[in-house]
Formats: C-alpha cells, structure tokens, sequence
C-alpha cells in the first residue's frame, strides 16, 4: 500500500485527531491493513490566519519544507489537517509532484455523503480561511457565515482555546454559532478549521448535520490510499 504523507501541527492536536480518524475509519482487521502513514507535526510553521489578515510571516517556506521531508520519506500523497494552510495550496502544489488532497473537496464529499446537496450552509473557521474565501469559491454552495462581531467574540477565541488544550471550554460557543448559522436556514454546517470539530465533540451532538473537516479528510486519504 502506498505511503500517505501528513503536512501537520497546524494544530498538533488537529493532526493527532486526524491520525485518529484515520484509523477508526480504516477498514481493517490487523495492523496491515491500516495505511502506512509518516506525520510530520511542525508547530513552528508561522501562524496562517496572522499571515492573510495582519501581515504576518508567510507560511509558505515553512510548509514546502514539510512537503519536502515527506517526499524524502518516500510519501505518495499529501494531505493537510489545516484549513487555513490551504489557502496556500497552489504554491505548495508547485512545489510537488505528489498529489495534495484538498481539504475543501473532501468536505465537499463528505456533504454529498451525508445528503446535502445543495444549499445554504453554514460555515465556520479561522477569520483567515473565511477571508480568502477557500470554501465559499470552491464549494459552487452558498454559504453562510458568522458576522464579524461573532467570529472574534467566538470563534477565534474558542480555536485559541483548543489550540492551548482547554477543549471542553471551547464547545459551548461554538455550539452557539453552529446553531445560529442553522437558525438562519443553513442545511448543515461545515466546521472549516480542524480545531473546530475537537471542541463541538467536547459536548453533546448537535441535532442536525455536521461536516467533520478532520473526518472527511481521513475518508479522502483512504479513498486515495485505496484507488
């Protein structure tokens, strides 16, 4: 079986949780018939949302070395358990022959999976992510997303939550904004960062459909490890 390649630490728990999903959702009966899989966690890649909206340090140099440790590990694919960190997906693409699944298009099956075929939808992620539009153009969906005044009282203070290992505080907000966005008619609601789904799993379901962005990558890669 090919080698899957994992560009991480863009949370270090997000791509914990997707090594995780990884395997829960891997058909399997024995350690060989899970995918073999080489993670590269590097927290020290420069903050991506800092990066689009404020100026900060590009990430870029930072990912392409990820991708190019990987390829040297021998990887056949790659995939990337940040939303935000696709928003530099054509650079990192030119800088690779190997395929690099894209986030987006996962969570565009995973909608179909699930039955959603058309919308609105709610989206949440970083203030970055809805900033370049990664969802809103790729999707073809109309979507809908939180107003400004909500996503810096709530979002982005609940993905830093995460990101500093207080998850069960992080699910009460953000079961708010889920369900606000829902109130407003959307069909199901995208969880557009990869903290995001950590802290909404940190309480009870919510009672209407969900896209798992970490999940609905795991299920891309095995689809790919598969083909």
């Amino acid at each position: 079986m090919k080698m899957l390649g994992v560009l991480g630490g863009m949370g270090p728990l997000a791509s914990a949780e997707f090594m995780r999903q990884l395997t829960l959702l891997t058909p399997a009966e024995r350690d060989q018939d899970h995918i073999p899989t080489i993670l590269w966690s590097d927290p020290r890649v420069p903050d991506r949302t800092a990066a689009r909206v404020s100026g900060g340090e590009d990430p870029l140099p930072a990912l392409v070395r990820g991708i190019r440790g990987l390829e040297a590990a021998g990887c056949g694919a790659i995939v990337i358990p940040c939303n935000t960190a696709h928003g530099w997906y054509e650079g990192m693409r030119a800088a690779t022959d190997l395929p690099i699944l894209h986030i987006v298009d996962a969570a565009a099956a995973e909608l179909r999976r699930q039955g959603v075929t058309e919308g609105p939808i709610g989206l949440m992620g970083t203030t970055g992510t809805l900033a370049m539009r990664l969802y809103q153009d790729r999707l073809g969906i109309e979507c809908l997303t939180p107003d400004a005044e909500t996503q810096e009282r709530l979002v982005m203070p609940c993905v830093g939550l995460v990101k500093a290992n207080r998850i069960a505080e992080a699910y009460a907000p953000l079961a708010e904004v889920a369900q606000g966005l829902r109130a407003r008619g959307a069909k199901a609601v995208v969880l557009g960062c990869t903290e995001i789904p950590l802290g909404i799993a940190a309480g009870p379901t919510l009672d209407f459909p969900v896209i798992d962005t970490i999940a609905a990558l795991a299920r891309a890669a095995i689809l790919w490890a598969r083909e």
